[in-house]
């Protein structure tokens, strides 16, 4: 039970790679925060990392890209349970649009979900989290490697790798470790209802489609002291996808 006694926040955390990364903590004994803004998808996830062993899980109804709502729920977690040790910065959202289509406004809703979001939590763990506390940021290898229509989404992603490695410095004095992982593709209602997958831009092999439980498991190695020595790390958990594109 490498994470009894624990709490952790995890924005996103009530529907795919997030739901897994919740159930993955709950099944190892951690209390849950999980965060979303669909009040009735909070409740329903929540039901499900309690069946997953977790003792307590509180739902906030939280928009990550509103800093005081971030700062708010962390705030809850602290009054309610007395500790935070673990974020996992998972919550995102894609738009699919040319360039000449994109507006300013497109670009400033995808980065202030997909980059701010996790800035505005990683202050607030840097704000209140104690020595040997974790914060995991879920990034894509879209950072690395991307597609047409998902420019916003990919700069996002470039930049929250970019963001990991600069808390990574910050938050090793303060004893409080930053890792992100980059998923490759995962079988989730978000990547078959890709336009670039259903029109054939993007083509898929099955065998490189991960499940969700395949970034849980990495998330919770980062999150657990078994990577204590892990610093600035971007873990891919692409299948090889990566190589081959």
């Amino acid at each position: 039970m490498r994470f009894q006694d624990k709490v952790a926040i995890v924005t996103g955390g009530a529907s795919g790679i997030g739901l897994a990364i919740s159930k993955r903590l709950a099944s190892e004994g951690a209390r849950l925060v999980l965060v979303g803004r669909n009040e009735k998808q909070l409740a329903d996830g929540a039901e499900q990392v309690k069946q997953a062993g977790a003792p307590e899980v509180w739902g906030s109804v939280c928009d990550v890209s509103v800093e005081a709502q971030v700062e708010a729920t962390v705030k809850g977690t602290l009054e309610r349970f007395g500790r935070l040790d673990i974020i996992v910065n998972n919550a995102g959202l894609m738009l699919f649009k040319t360039i000449e289509e994109l507006t300013g406004d497109d670009w400033l809703r995808v980065l202030s979900v997909d980059l701010l979001g996790a800035f505005y939590f990683i202050k607030q763990g840097f704000l209140r989290m104690k020595p040997g506390s974790t914060i995991v940021n879920v990034s894509s290898i879209h950072a690395i490697e991307t597609s047409p229509l998902v420019a916003p989404y990919a700069a996002a992603k470039a930049g929250v790798n970019s963001l990991t490695r600069t808390a990574a410095l910050e938050g090793k004095p303060k004893g409080i470790r930053v890792n992100v992982v980059m998923p490759g593709a995962i079988d989730t209602p978000m990547l078959w209802d890709n336009p670039n997958v259903k029109s054939g831009v993007e083509t898929i092999d099955k065998a490189d489609v991960g499940r969700p439980e395949d970034v849980a498991a990495t998330v919770a190695y980062l999150a657990s002291d078994d990577a204590a020595f892990v610093q600035g790390a971007e873990v891919r958990v692409d299948g090889g996808r990566l190589d081959r594109l």
